[in-house]
């Protein structure tokens, strides 16, 4: 564990030290290397139960594919930034890769922690770097709106948390998650009991987020720099699934009665945030409303229950977490050579940039779960589970899977196809960076077809 946290630490003081025209070739270095040496956590996934474990800190096939994709992204963040931040004045390119650093190093602590309230502290402390990048070095003047809305809302749902959590520990006497899983069932029959399951559910539901509690998302997705946008789609809302993940352990008895109108929420929400995403028109906005979609059937898979629901639901985490991921990147790029978001002003891009086009085209292909990526099969875990639970789902999760597939397509055809606009002139070609950028995106994605038990969890 420490392998990878102590490295991560020393990223700040050398951020601080380089010389101005190495910064971002050794950050980039040095955090590559975290990344790589993150591998290794994936070696002994085969034995089910906790790996790497002391005190304080403990990895399960549950929390290292997510630790894994936190790590894995800061590298990408880093190359991402590049070219945007190169006209800011050098403390603040320091800055801000100090805040990228700090945003690691929580995820790392939040991921692998063994005690709730230490994940709770965790959890709460990502929102500082998150709101720091999106007030400080988002785009538009709306920023500090959509800052104050991502606090709002995020505050909002976990001050109900860690009342229900300190509740637990006088009940129980114990938070950490090890014990936690043999103790007692609670006896839940009162209403406050129903509460109780409520707030201990309500900050991961805002988080991931359901839909009607889901409008700080789009905000801070538009707004925020691209490295902002990457982290908030790949890990943040995962933090989400994951709270939920650990605390259904313990709501045993109650989640199967209460969780009925979360799930009927979280399935319209399929329907509605894609019939939203048909009808934009900014390409950011469309892609942070898709990833609302995707975490509603996350949301779905998690309180049925089910061994099943739960693997498609890492599974698609984790998917989701790269594709999203690279679309931002798409989009920053085409922002950075046109200067808008609007996708009607900037279209037919193939025939200025072709090697970008095909980028998009795969791009697009995972977000719609193309088969054999593990979008597709986080999705049809998930759908199989639902539809043995109740067999009216079929009829919203297969609308909302082929919404999505008219979202992307639209997506893709809107950016690339067609004749260019005669008010595009000059086009930056593309570099190398960016490419390697999406590629080591999509890269893994690929990858995990040939050997999925790596993000299937307990299931494996």
């Amino acid at each position: 564990m420490l392998k990878v946290l102590i490295p991560t630490l020393m990223l700040i003081p050398m951020i601080w030290l380089t010389p101005n025209k190495w910064l971002w070739s050794t950050t980039l270095m040095h955090s590559l290397i975290i990344a790589l040496v993150s591998l290794t956590w994936l070696k002994n996934l085969a034995e089910t139960g906790w790996t790497t474990l002391n005190l304080y800190m403990a990895t399960d096939p549950l929390s290292t594919p997510l630790l894994v994709l936190s790590c894995w992204l800061l590298p990408l963040m880093i190359l991402a930034s590049q070219n945007h931040t190169a006209l800011e004045p050098i403390n603040r390119q320091r800055m801000y890769i100090s805040l990228l650093t700090s945003l690691q190093f929580f995820l790392i602590l939040a991921f692998s922690t063994t005690e709730i309230i230490m994940f709770y502290v965790m959890f709460e402390a990502t929102l500082i770097p998150t709101l720091m990048l999106i007030t400080r070095w988002g785009n538009q003047a709306e920023r500090l709106n959509a800052g104050t809305y991502f606090l709002f809302y995020t505050l909002a749902g976990s001050l109900p948390l860690l009342v229900a959590l300190i509740l637990l520990q006088d009940s129980v006497g114990t938070l950490s998650l090890l014990t936690l899983q043999y103790s007692n069932p609670l006896p839940l029959l009162s209403a406050a009991d129903k509460l109780w399951w409520a707030g201990c559910l309500l900050a991961f539901l805002v988080k991931m987020p359901l839909y009607g509690v889901h409008l700080w998302l789009p905000k801070a997705h538009v707004e925020a720099p691209v490295a902002g946008s990457m982290v908030l789609a790949a890990v943040l809302l995962k933090l989400g699934g994951y709270g939920m993940m650990r605390m259904l352990i313990i709501l045993e008895p109650l989640t199967k009665e209460l969780s009925y109108p979360f799930i009927a929420l979280a399935l319209w929400g399929v329907i509605m945030t894609g019939s939203i995403c048909l009808r934009q028109t900014d390409l950011k906005s469309l892609i942070a409303y898709s990833s609302v979609s995707h975490m509603g059937l996350v949301v779905g898979g998690i309180l049925i229950q089910t061994p099943w629901g739960f693997t498609g639901s890492l599974i698609l985490m984790i998917a989701h977490g790269l594709t999203s991921s690279a679309l931002f990147c798409l989009a920053n790029m085409n922002y950075e050579r046109t200067h808008s978001r609007t996708m009607v002003l900037a279209r037919g891009l193939q025939m200025a940039l072709p090697l970008m086009a095909s980028w998009w085209f795969l791009g697009s292909l995972a977000n719609l779960a193309l088969p054999p990526l593990p979008n597709l099969m986080g999705e049809l875990m998930i759908i199989t589970s639902l539809f043995n639970w109740s067999w009216w789902t079929l009829a919203l999760t297969g609308a909302g899977t082929l919404i999505t597939a008219g979202y992307s397509l639209y997506m893709f055809l809107m950016t690339q196809r067609g004749p260019i606009p005669a008010h595009i002139i000059a086009l930056d070609p593309s570099h190398s960076r960016e490419h390697l950028l999406i590629a080591l995106h999509l890269l893994p994605l690929l990858l995990l077809v040939l050997k999925p038990e790596l993000i299937w969890g307990w299931t494996a």
